[in-house]
């Protein structure tokens, strides 16, 4: 990923080409084509949103709430370029071909809501939400940026699937027009995106994050910065058994008593990722912060 600036700084840009972190989504989730598609876009969003962050550590998460058979879908990235994202349903009874593209929008819906968060690192998060206004998520992010945060954006950012499953191609732009630019220049790139190729198109055609600006401000635009891109999931075994310790003794040994000496699976929904704690590991976490516990985490 590239973050530039043009004219002057009064038009900020991002690129990125985060093929691999859309195909590591759909081998974690087992995701259908169109909801592989869905999950990506908004994981490229957050990709971009992150971009923008001021510190590394700070972090952004964008929830869609749609009425499709896809139901909540979230992703979080931060300042690195790391980002994670979840399909309550990866494989939603919808047609995958819809006008010859897969239905994003049959996936997402075309009513409900999408929020974004901010942890700044402050006392509260900032949160802000608008309605789902087209369900295709690049759209819809650029609503809200012009309707919550008063930034006119361009959002293009797209996934192309192979007959087989696997991802080919999956990246994008977004550009922020600031106040100051000249109306006339506003128009150009407005013209100038809107006879753009697909994301998915120029990608496949080999364009680097770089070409695909060169195409919008031809080389009248300042980098800013390159970041990789990559799925992340902070989870860990010591998370999950802080988890558990946090239910207290008395429910910790309910799940004991439930478990007929069955290892207890404790499951993250970003990444999949189960981790398995024996009877004597649930004992230690009852016993006490201070207790250890063994055990392996498998995929």
């Amino acid at each position: 990923m590239i973050r530039a600036a043009a004219h002057g700084g009064l038009v900020r840009a991002l690129a990125v080409n985060a093929t691999s972190v859309v195909e590591a989504l759909r081998e974690r989730h087992g995701t259908s084509p169109s909801a592989t598609a869905a999950l990506g876009r908004l994981s490229m969003g957050a990709l971009l949103f992150g971009a923008v962050l001021k510190e590394e550590d700070q972090l952004v998460t964008i929830r869609f709430q749609g009425d499709g058979p896809g139901g909540t879908m979230l992703a979080s990235a931060n300042g690195r370029g790391e980002v994670r994202a979840l399909i309550q349903n990866p494989q939603p009874d919808v047609d995958d071909n819809r006008e010859g593209k897969l239905n994003v929008r049959g996936v997402v819906g075309t009513s409900g809501h999408l929020t974004v968060t901010k942890d700044l690192g402050m006392k509260q998060p900032y949160a802000g939400t608008v309605e789902i206004v087209s369900g295709e998520v690049g759209e819809d992010l650029a609503y809200y940026l012009a309707t919550s945060e008063q930034i006119p954006s361009a959002v293009g950012i797209g996934v192309f699937i192979e007959t087989d499953g696997r991802v080919a191609a999956a990246g994008g732009y977004m550009v922020q027009i600031f106040a100051g630019v000249p109306d006339d220049v506003v128009a150009e790139i407005e013209r100038v995106i809107s006879t753009l190729p697909h994301p998915t198109a120029m990608i496949r055609n080999g364009d680097s994050p770089e070409q695909i600006l060169t195409r919008i401000f031809g080389d009248d635009f300042q980098i800013l910065g390159r970041t990789p891109v990559a799925f992340a999931c902070p989870c860990s075994r010591e998370r999950a058994a802080n988890a558990i310790a946090l239910l207290g003794p008395d429910e910790i040994g309910s799940m004991i008593a439930d478990s007929n000496d069955v290892p207890t699976e404790l499951k993250c929904e970003f990444c999949n990722e189960t981790y398995y704690f024996t009877t004597a590991d649930l004992t230690a976490l009852a016993a006490g912060p201070d207790a250890e516990a063994g055990g392996d985490a498998v995929a």
